[in-house]
């Protein structure tokens, strides 16, 4: 145990500048190109619908199950009053959710803590596979919690802190591109029932207003994890 938690605590040296970029050019490629955004964003999926259940449990409500699907949909179900701040919250966390998380990891990262993002990593997909009730979901969380053992366990230090930058950087990059996508479809009337349109009917506020609040998050946080990363 303590040889493990020396290798969890551990710091690693700052990646040099063309490492850093390289990083960062990987997760643009992972957002930016159509047919791996297809598959990486599976990734954006898990945190959205990880960060509506974490909401759901801070404000009291039941967490009661989370689905993930084949076309990186997925739902969060919780049991508690329909209306009211808790609900409010639980809504609204989705599609902030990656980008504080991208920023928290970015934190991190800035400490010298990439092997320990990692392994937090690890952690909390293992608490949210064991809310989810369907098979595709249950092979999402299980593809993406072995990528990132992999990297943990075998990597040398150097390349675990490359591949904890291209998580966080995916994450911050991601996060205002799904935001973009919801807005998108709200246009073209293919997302009735988005969080945005939820939150509209839950407080009055405009679906478009919370769109915005969801762009303003992700948008800072990029630039703040930017900021953090580059400094």
């Amino acid at each position: 145990m303590s040889e493990t938690w020396d290798r969890v605590s551990a710091t690693s040296p700052p990646l040099p500048a063309w490492a850093l970029l390289v990083s960062a050019a990987v997760a643009l490629v992972l957002v930016g190109q159509r047919d791996l955004w297809r598959t990486s964003r599976n990734a954006v999926t898990i945190a959205h619908e990880g960060a509506h259940g974490v909401a759901a449990l801070l404000t009291g409500r039941r967490l009661a199950g989370i689905r993930l699907h084949s076309d990186t949909s997925g739902v969060t179900v919780s049991a508690g009053r329909p209306t009211g701040p808790g609900m409010v919250v639980t809504a609204a966390a989705g599609y902030v959710g990656p980008g504080l998380i991208g920023l928290g990891a970015a934190a991190l990262l800035a400490s010298g803590h990439a092997i320990g993002l990692l392994w937090a990593l690890l952690v909390l997909l293992a608490l949210l596979l064991l809310q989810i009730r369907n098979l595709f979901g249950l092979w999402s969380v299980l593809a993406t919690g072995a990528l990132v053992f992999a990297a943990t366990w075998w990597l040398p230090v150097t390349w675990q802190s490359g591949f904890a930058h291209v998580v966080v950087w995916f994450l911050l990059l991601a996060a205002p591109r799904t935001v973009w996508e919801l807005q998108a479809k709200r246009r073209r009337r293919a997302a009735p029932d988005s969080d945005a349109d939820q939150l509209a009917r839950l407080t009055g506020l405009p679906g478009l207003v919370w769109v915005g609040v969801f762009l303003l998050v992700d948008v800072g946080a990029l630039a703040l994890g930017t900021w953090w990363l580059v400094r």
